[in-house]
């Protein structure tokens, strides 16, 4: 008898666990725009140059993206090559993103293009990072981009608003490592 009991309170004291743990991740999810924006031919310069010109270009992408993440857009972080960008206000985090290229494209043609993939979605904060399939979705888009384009999937555009701040064409569906159906990939450029 006391062993059910002591099963029971265990069993209870671990629900109870969970459900703390549920509300807590809950209660850090949100609805967030993603982008993910990489330095084009990066691996293939790699076997070019020496390993400092390299890092000087990926700390010179660093400072770049620094200098246009402003609230609401956040630099969440740096990837070598690459770095992550997210904001609520998927409008700003696109402005950001177009920054981010034109700084790119002002440094002259020694230095690579960048190429962005975009998403919308729920997404966890934790420790500094977010987590979840907009993220992943963002990061896969990205490596369909091509060198100076921003692709983004449908939920960005919805989102956006102000069909006079960019412009949207038809990517067509992409396949995505790790995604099972094709998405709707759609263009973006500033407008006009």
């Amino acid at each position: 008898m006391i062993e059910n009991l002591l099963a029971d309170a265990v069993t209870e004291a671990a629900r109870s666990s969970y459900g703390k743990l549920i509300a807590y991740l809950s209660a850090r999810t949100r609805d967030v725009a993603v982008c993910f924006a990489d330095l084009s031919g990066f691996t293939r310069l790699g076997q070019q140059l020496p390993p400092d010109e390299i890092g000087a270009i990926g700390n010179r992408l660093a400072e770049m993206a620094t200098a246009v993440a402003r609230p609401p857009v956040e630099l969440v972080k740096t990837i070598g090559d690459g770095v992550m960008l997210a904001s609520a206000d998927a409008g700003a985090l696109l402005d950001a993103v177009f920054a981010l290229m034109e700084a790119a494209e002002a440094e002259g043609e020694a230095f690579p293009a960048v190429h962005a993939g975009v998403s919308y979605g729920q997404a966890l904060r934790r420790w500094g990072d977010y987590y979840g399939s907009a993220v992943n979705r963002a990061a896969r888009i990205a490596e369909r981009a091509r060198p100076s384009s921003v692709l983004a999937d449908a939920c960005v555009r919805e989102v956006a608003g102000g069909d006079e701040r960019f412009a949207w064409s038809d990517a067509g569906a992409k396949r995505l490592k790790g995604v099972p159906d094709p998405v709707p990939v759609l263009r973006v450029r500033r407008a006009g």
